[in-house]
């Protein structure tokens, strides 16, 4: 349960198996292992495989620098019909992060409460939220930056923020998906799971930020690279504070920048953001 320090305020519990774990048998340890792998499997860990593969078969085809991918690439070409598309692709991925928060709910106690994902204490967890993203948003940007000059980073295709009047709307909520699947999955779900396997802190936190970094390879290593580290932070800030609420402010904020902010990049700093004339897609 959470404690509260002299002047009341909510703190981080001790130690996160909710409930403690009284048994630990070998039928308990594959359930629970057989959970986390079906859930690995329909949502993040299906995409760092398709992630992983897709570098293979880019850094097999032609130099890396040479070669792009497409930031929530367009799925029809007529407007209207995309944007249903992508709304519904975000609706469907969102209902993964509802499947891991529901398998997180006990009769007992709420899961939202348990990982952090409410409104009690927005403004501080807004707060916090802004301070990772002057700590990795920026330093991300650089890294990406210097991937593409070193050419080990594959170029990144925004979506044009001209097509439609909703485009910018969709790009907020793409954002707000990839914040809440990625923090919720790899902290809020997975911390819980691995704990109660018996996990160590610090594997829990070394192996989930691997896992980012594996979801994000086929940008080239160097982003993958920066989203370890990416992950180290979240993951030792999610176990101090017990919230993933200014891990998700935090992480849908830079994607937003990310969304909007890169086309305007690649207008300004074309050299660095924009994709050479022989670039070619990897997927």
């Amino acid at each position: 349960m959470e404690q509260s320090d002299k002047r009341g305020r909510l703190q981080a519990p001790a130690d996160w198996t909710y409930p403690p774990v009284l048994e630990r048998t070998d039928t308990y340890r594959r359930r629970l292992g057989g959970e986390i792998g079906i859930v690995l499997l329909v949502s993040v860990g299906q995409s760092a495989i398709y992630s992983v593969v897709s570098f293979i078969r880019a850094a097999t085809r032609a130099p890396i620098s040479q070669q792009q991918t497409q930031l929530n690439p367009s799925r029809s070409a007529e407007p209207v019909w995309d944007a249903i598309y992508q709304f519904l692709d975000i609706f469907f991925s969102l209902a993964l992060v509802a499947l891991a928060v529901y398998l997180l709910w006990e009769p007992t106690n709420n899961a939202l409460r348990r990982i952090g994902l409410d409104f009690r204490r927005f403004g501080g967890d807004a707060a916090r939220g802004l301070l990772l993203v002057v700590l990795i948003g920026a330093p991300g940007i650089g890294v990406y930056a210097i991937g593409r000059a070193l050419g080990q980073s594959i170029a990144v295709i925004p979506a044009p923020l001209d097509s439609s009047w909703w485009v910018i709307a969709l790009l907020v909520l793409a954002a707000l998906r990839a914040g809440l699947t990625e923090e919720v999955i790899f902290l809020g779900y997975l911390f819980d799971r691995l704990r109660r396997l018996g996990w160590s802190w610090t594997w829990i936190i070394v192996s989930t930020a691997l896992l980012r970094g594996s979801y994000h390879l086929y940008q080239g290593w160097p982003s993958a690279l920066g989203n370890v580290v990416m992950g180290l932070v979240f993951g030792w800030c999610y176990k101090r504070w017990g919230r993933v609420m200014p891990l998700v402010v935090a992480h849908t904020i830079i994607d937003i920048v990310a969304f909007v902010g890169y086309p305007l990049a690649a207008a300004w700093w074309p050299g660095i953001f924009a994709p050479t004339p022989a670039a070619s897609p990897t997927s």
